[in-house]
């Protein structure tokens, strides 16, 4: 895998259920609570984006929540 010079690959190992959990998690998570912990919009975007990674690669782990 390959990556930009500022961008960093996470490599966290979890449980099935911790993977299964945190799908849902994201699935369930919106702009909202993003914002209610972020410092500023931009901030709060950035934050779903990397969500939003994570879900995808949890997705194609097969842990694509319904």
């Amino acid at each position: 895998m390959t990556t930009e010079p500022d961008e960093v690959c996470l490599l966290v190992q979890v449980s099935d259920q911790e993977a299964w959990d945190l799908a849902q998690f994201l699935k369930r998570v919106g702009y909202s609570d993003f914002r209610s912990n972020a410092v500023d919009d931009e901030e709060a975007y950035r934050m779903l984006a990397a969500a939003a990674k994570v879900s995808r690669s949890l997705g194609s782990l097969g842990y694509g929540p319904r």
